[in-house]
Parts: C-alpha cells; sequence; structure tokens
C-alpha cells in the first residue's frame, strides 16, 4: 500500500469564487497535511494552476466576490503524478458553454496515458468528459449539473443517482461532501480501512459512505446530527457479531421501535437494518486488510454470518468478492 503523489488541478486561478473553494479544499486537507502516526510518508500534493507557475494573479477587481491563488507548479507538473484530481471548472464553463482551456485538456489527457489515476469532484467531471477521459464510462457528477453533462457528452453514461463511481483508474463524484466521501475512498484504497478511519475521526466525519448511496433523500436532512443516537451506535458497532434487531437497538435506546427507525433514518438517510449492515460490512472489509483469518471466520466475526452470505453482501456492496479484495491488502 502506497500513497504517492497527488495533483490537484486549479482552473481558474484570478477571483476564485467563494464556494468553488470547498471542493478545492477537500483534496488538500486530505491528501496535503502530513499524518506521520498513520502513514510515513504521506502524500506529495501539489497545487497546479492553468497559468504560469508563479504567475501573479494580479488584483481583483473591485467588488469582485472570491480570491486570488498564487500556484507554484502548472499544468506541465501534471505529469509523473499518481493521481490527478479536478475540484471543479469554472460556471461559465458548465451553465454557458464556454470552452475549457486547451492546454488544460491536453495536460489532462497526456496524464491519463502516462497512467494515472483521474478524479473529479462536482463540475471537474466536465474537464475530464472532455478530455475523452469519461468516454464509455459511468460517471457522476452533483444531480444539479448531470443533466447539462449527460446532454453535452452522450458517450458518458452519466449516473446522478450515486455519491461517487469508482471505475478503478477513473473516480467521479457529485459536490459538496460527496467529494469528501470520494477522497477517503481513495486514502482507504491507498492506505487501508484503519488509516482512512482514523483519518476520518479527526477531521470528525463518518469514516465511510458507500458510494452507491443516494446524493439525495426525500426527507429533509436534520440542521444538526442526532448526537442522542451515539451511545447505542456506538453499543450496536461493538455487537456486530450477535445478532441485532431494530427492537433490540430501540430498547437499548429506551425507545420505541418506530422512533428508533424514524430517528436513525433520519440521522443517517438509511433505515437501522441498511445502517447495521452498512457497518459489518466495513468490520469485514477492515478484518481482510488487517488479518488473515478465513473468510467463513470474518463472516461470523462481522455478524454476516457464513463465507456465503459474506460474499453475497460483499459483491453487491463492493463489487468484489472478499478474496479479490484481501489481494489488493497484502499483509506485511
Amino acid at each position: 500500500m502506497s500513497a504517492g503523489s497527488v495533483a490537484v488541478v486549479v482552473t481558474e486561478e484570478m477571483h476564485v469564487p467563494s464556494w468553488d473553494l470547498y471542493e478545492l479544499s477537500i483534496p488538500c486537507t486530505v491528501f496535503g497535511k502530513p499524518q506521520p502516526d498513520l502513514a510515513e510518508p504521506w502524500y506529495d500534493l501539489r497545487l497546479c494552476g492553468t497559468g504560469e507557475p508563479g504567475q501573479d494573479p494580479g488584483t481583483p477587481a473591485s467588488g469582485a466576490i472570491g480570491l486570488s491563488l498564487h500556484t507554484r507548479h502548472g499544468l506541465a507538473d501534471l505529469a509523473g503524478a499518481d493521481t490527478v484530481i479536478v475540484p471543479s471548472v469554472p460556471d461559465a464553463c458548465v451553465d454557458e458553454g464556454r470552452p475549457l482551456p486547451p492546454e488544460l485538456i491536453t495536460a489532462l489527457r497526456h496524464a491519463y496515458d502516462s497512467g494515472a489515476r483521474m478524479v473529479s469532484l462536482c463540475t471537474g467531471a466536465f474537464a475530464l468528459a472532455e478530455a475523452g477521459i469519461l468516454d464509455g464510462r459511468r460517471a457522476t457528477a452533483h444531480w444539479l449539473h448531470t443533466a447539462q453533462l449527460a446532454s453535452r457528452y452522450p458517450k458518458v453514461r452519466v449516473d446522478d443517482s450515486v455519491l461517487y463511481v469508482d471505475d478503478g483508474d477513473v473516480l467521479t463524484s457529485a459536490g459538496l461532501t460527496a467529494g469528501l466521501d470520494l477522497c477517503l475512498h481513495l486514502v482507504r484504497r491507498d492506505l487501508g480501512a484503519h488509516v482512512a478511519n482514523q483519518l476520518a475521526r479527526r477531521m470528525v466525519v463518518p469514516a465511510h459512505r458507500p458510494g452507491g448511496q443516494a446524493q439525495f433523500i426525500d426527507q429533509p436532512i436534520p440542521a444538526t446530527d442526532d448526537r442522542g443516537l451515539a451511545p447505542v451506535l456506538d453499543w450496536a458497532r461493538e455487537r456486530l457479531d450477535e445478532p441485532l434487531t431494530v427492537e433490540d437497538l430501540a430498547q437499548q435506546a429506551a425507545m420505541s421501535p418506530r422512533t428508533l427507525y424514524r430517528r436513525l433514518q433520519a440521522a443517517t438517510g438509511v433505515t437501522p437494518l441498511q445502517w447495521l449492515l452498512n457497518q459489518r460490512i466495513r468490520r469485514a472489509q477492515s478484518l481482510l486488510e488487517s488479518t488473515d483469518l478465513p473468510v467463513s471466520r470474518i463472516g461470523e466475526l462481522s455478524g454476516l454470518g457464513t463465507a456465503n452470505n459474506l460474499r453475497h453482501h460483499f459483491l453487491k456492496q463492493i463489487g468484489v468478492s472478499p478474496s479479490d479484495y484481501r489481494r489488493a491488502f497484502p499483509l506485511a
């Protein structure tokens, strides 16, 4: 397992809109801050602007909303990176059809042809699509922009219902927090579940949301997390190998099953049984990565039962068999 180098494309160095800073800050936070106690070396991060390296971006016009960025690296520095991330593209390129810089498209294509793992967050998918990297692939973006993406690039199989798509060497995500989910997913792929979980804990975010989870749910998202559920969820995580039911969780939380069901779904976006299944899959992933226990024993410890039942759920949620997943994380 290795971290490698990550090149993040800054497509608009002058007068960057404040709302685009969120997607840009995600890879900077995940990959740019060394975590020597989790993995050494950590990722080598470089910000690569579409302008000339070191060029003074100038002073924003009076009344302009946004910031100016000064990057040390240019598009030529995408070459040789293990992972290339495009967090977003200018709004005018999405809404008004303004062409993306041809030098950016050429640099992205060259990086891909050289073997780089290509990643987009939110509207960054438009850059990968323009470079032809998404042709014939399933991909996503923020649901507000997926119709435009599908219309403009008919060769792309656009899925507007998921948080992110992992297509091996090309990954795309929806906007905002889905970009964080994808970046943590990359850490999980590169460095294992333990490192990703500890990093998420430090960032005070969920350790893992499956990419296939819906971008949005019919019920409004609560303004704050239901912190009253934390004790019962921690209790359940410690007993995943036991046959837990909604009634068991409700009794531990001192509430009716109906109330527990409603509050947990409102807080997490999934039903209690789906939450338990997600936790058990996560436990199985961790055991597959960190032990040489037989698959049958991992099924028992994760609460998924038999080896066949573990394989069924693993294939459905992760997309590979437990054995194939384990081969990606060889023990030292």
